[in-house]
C-alpha cells in the first residue's frame, strides 16, 4: 500500500512511502516511463540508497522504461526489521513492491550488493523475472581468509551496535563510512548516508561475505546482461567474469573502464550501456 507520496523535486523523480504487508514501510522512487514500457527494478548497493545509486539514471532510463527504485533494508528509508538483515528478505520485499505497483513482469537491475539481491529475486521469483541486468557485481564476495575475517569483523560491529549507546552508534557511522567519503559528496548525499540504520548496514556487510550464488545460477533461466567495472577495486573484474560464465543462459556482456563508482564518475559513458543492457534482455525475452 502506497502511504504517502513525494513530488518530483531537486532533480529527483517522484517517491512513495510504501507499506509492505507483514514486511514493513520502505521507500521506493517512481519514473512511469512511456505507456505500456517494461518495468526496471533498481537495486542499490551497499551502504548507498536508491537516491546514491542510481541519481543519475532515473531519467535517462524513464524514456524508455517504468523504473521502481527502492532502498533496502537498513538503508535510507528502507524497512528498519525486529530481527536481522538477509538478503533473502530483501529479495522479498523487490516481489512485494511490484505487487503494491501492480507490476507482474519485471527486470531485476542490480548493482554490487543489488546484484546479489537481483540474483536472489530471480532464483526466489523465476516466473517473475523478464531478464536479469548486473553491474559492478559478482557470484560471491569473499573467498580469501582476510577477506572472511574482514566480513567476520563487520558481524562484530553489527553486535555491538545492538548493545551500544545512540552517541557510540553516531561515532561508529561517523568512522566506518563518513570519514572516508563524504569529503566529495553534496550535502543531500551526506545526510542520506548518515539516515541509514548501521546495525542493519553492517549486518547487511557480514551477508555479502556469506553470499554465493555459483551452486544454483546455472539453473536460472533467464536472459541475462552485465556490465562489467574493468577498473574495479572493490569487485575484482574476475569475479565478475566467473560470474558472467556461470549463467546458464547466454548472456550479454559489456565492459566499462572505470572503477567500483562507474554510475556516477563515469557516468556518460555508463548510463548507455545500461539502457541498452535493459532493451536486449527484454527484447531477448519477448523472443523467448
Amino acid at each position: 500500500m502506497i502511504v504517502h507520496t513525494h513530488a518530483a523535486r531537486d532533480g529527483f523523480p517522484v517517491g512513495h512511502e510504501v507499506e509492505l504487508t507483514g514486511r514493513g514501510r520502505t521507500f521506493v522512487r517512481e519514473v512511469a516511463g512511456p505507456p505500456g514500457a517494461p518495468t526496471v527494478i533498481l537495486l542499490h548497493g551497499w551502504t548507498a540508497t536508491a537516491d546514491l545509486n542510481w541519481f543519475t539514471c532515473f531519467a535517462p532510463l524513464g524514456e524508455h522504461f517504468r523504473v521502481l527504485a527502492p532502498d533496502h533494508r537498513g538503508h535510507g528509508r528502507g524497512i528498519r526489521p525486529n530481527g536481522g538483515f538477509r538478503l533473502t528478505d530483501c529479495a522479498d520485499d523487490v516481489a512485494a513492491i511490484a505487487d503494491v505497483f501492480g507490476v507482474n513482469t519485471f527486470v531485476p537491475v542490480g548493482y554490487s550488493m543489488g546484484g546479489a539481491i537481483a540474483q536472489l529475486v530471480a532464483l526466489r521469483h523465476e516466473a517473475r523475472t523478464r531478464g536479469l541486468v548486473l553491474a559492478a557485481t559478482a557470484g560471491y564476495f569473499a573467498s580469501s581468509r582476510d577477506e572472511r575475517l574482514n566480513f567476520l569483523g563487520l558481524t562484530g560491529l553489527a553486535r555491538l551496535s545492538r548493545l551500544t549507546t545512540a552517541q557510540a552508534r553516531s561515532w561508529v557511522t561517523e568512522q566506518v563510512y563518513l570519514q572516508r567519503k563524504t569529503h566529495s559528496l553534496a550535502d543531500w548525499a551526506a545526510r542520506q548516508i548518515a539516515s541509514h540504520d548501521w546495525r542493519h548496514v553492517l549486518e547487511a556487510g557480514s551477508e555479502i561475505g556469506s553470499f554465493d550464488s555459483r551452486p544454483w545460477l546455472s539453473e536460472l533461466a533467464v536472459p541475462a546482461a552485465m556490465i562489467m567495472t574493468t577498473k574495479d577495486q572493490v569487485v575484482p573484474l574476475q569475479r565478475q567474469m566467473e560470474l558472467a560464465s556461470t549463467f546458464g543462459t547466454p548472456t550479454v556482456t559489456h565492459h566499462i573502464e572505470a572503477g567500483h563508482d562507474a554510475v556516477f564518475a563515469a557516468q556518460d559513458r555508463f548510463v548507455p550501456l545500461l539502457i541498452d543492457a535493459c532493451q536486449q534482455v527484454v527484447q531477448h525475452a519477448s523472443v523467448a
